[in-house]
């Protein structure tokens, strides 16, 4: 994505650019404002349209948005060649809760740090695969620490900024672009109820856990060697608990917090390494590779390295809530209303029966 453009449509003089980032190069000219508004008179079912310019070099996604009256654009600047269709099929929630974001702050001096962050929010999703936009929930501390927060049950939108100002100091958070990663994963639902605003529910939860690789080398690895590689697998997941916090927390530390390591156990997947590659991509740093072997992460033989142990994230429905909300609506802490709901979005989940109440990704 090149840039990212707010503009205003004023029914007298038509379109009226507010702001856009980055800020260095000129506004499009005012007639290819005027071609996007006549196609979203055109399309007027959809909040979303694609316009590809004459010369065919930019194409232009536009999002309407009316609040108080008037109307606005924000509308995205793509090169040709980039994958507009990606967010346009699974995003337009999130499109939609960007815009309806800049405009609400349009007269406040939070407008240009907002469209920067809300530029660089959708430029990284179109840039991430979904394992490394999971990661940012363990390596960013305010996901985590949110996380953390609704794990607890229903959460208002304005006790969610207040906790997370009072208890843990992130004064200037924007909410709003920070939730989108939730809803992008579907990790969150988002929902007004009966005398509560804005609510948010878990509905999804997340963690990381180790599992045996894919692919056994068979064809690689001598007959003993093999034998011998197999038995160690077997004997390490017989014992292996996934759920053991001291484990959770050496693939938090040992694994996502190395994009070095990561990446290492993602090339694995593929193919065995001579110790020589996996150092080049642990850039030569001997003890981290010692680590991971005496960890059981990777296996090494006669100058080869294996992927012993992957480390891959798992959704999974967050049936443990219910107690949560049960204890808080005793202790008067939500509402009959957030609790009912919460519940209910919770059972549904349990009621279908012939689905998994967890994927791994």
């Amino acid at each position: 994505m090149e840039r990212m453009i707010l503009t205003h449509w004023n029914i007298s003089t038509g379109p009226e650019n507010i702001i856009q980032y980055p800020p260095e190069k000129q506004f499009p000219p005012k007639e290819l404002f005027l071609k996007i508004w006549a196609l979203h008179e055109l399309n007027q079912e959809s909040s979303i349209i694609e316009f590809i310019s004459e010369d065919e070099k930019n194409c232009y996604l536009s999002i309407i948005q009316r609040f108080e009256g008037e109307i606005y654009f924000l509308v995205l600047v793509y090169n040709q060649n980039e994958m507009v269709e990606d967010i346009i099929k699974k995003s337009p929630e999130i499109l939609a809760l960007i815009s309806k974001n800049l405009i609400e702050l349009i007269n406040t001096n939070k407008i240009t740090r907002t469209i920067s962050e809300a530029f660089n929010t959708i430029r990284n999703y179109s840039k991430l695969d979904e394992e490394e936009n999971l990661i940012n929930f363990f390596q960013d501390k305010i996901k985590f620490t949110i996380l953390e927060i609704l794990r607890k049950g229903v959460i208002s939108k304005d006790d969610l900024i207040n906790i997370l100002r009072h208890e843990y100091g992130f004064s200037t958070v924007n909410i709003d672009l920070i939730l989108i990663s939730f809803l992008h994963e579907n990790l969150i639902v988002k929902k007004n109820v009966p005398g509560s605003k804005e609510c948010y529910f878990l509905v999804k939860d997340l963690s990381c856990t180790r599992i045996p690789p894919k692919n056994i080398p068979s064809e690689q690895m001598e007959e003993k060697i093999l034998k011998k590689f197999k038995e160690s697998l077997k004997k390490f997941y017989f014992n292996y608990y996934n759920l053991s916090d001291f484990d959770n927390k050496v693939i938090i530390h040992t694994v996502l917090f190395n994009k070095e390591v990561f990446s290492l156990l993602k090339t694995l997947r593929g193919n065995y390494l001579t110790v020589n590659d996996c150092l080049n991509i642990l850039n030569n740093k001997e003890e981290l590779f010692n680590e991971l072997l005496e960890k059981k992460f990777i296996y090494e033989t006669k100058g080869f390295v294996y992927l012993f142990s992957d480390v891959r994230f798992i959704k999974f429905s967050p049936y443990y809530i219910i107690e949560n909300l049960v204890d808080r609506y005793h202790k008067q802490e939500i509402s009959l209303n957030e609790y009912i709901t919460h519940l209910k979005l919770l059972t549904e989940q349990m009621e279908q029966l012939f689905s998994l109440d967890y994927e791994i990704v």
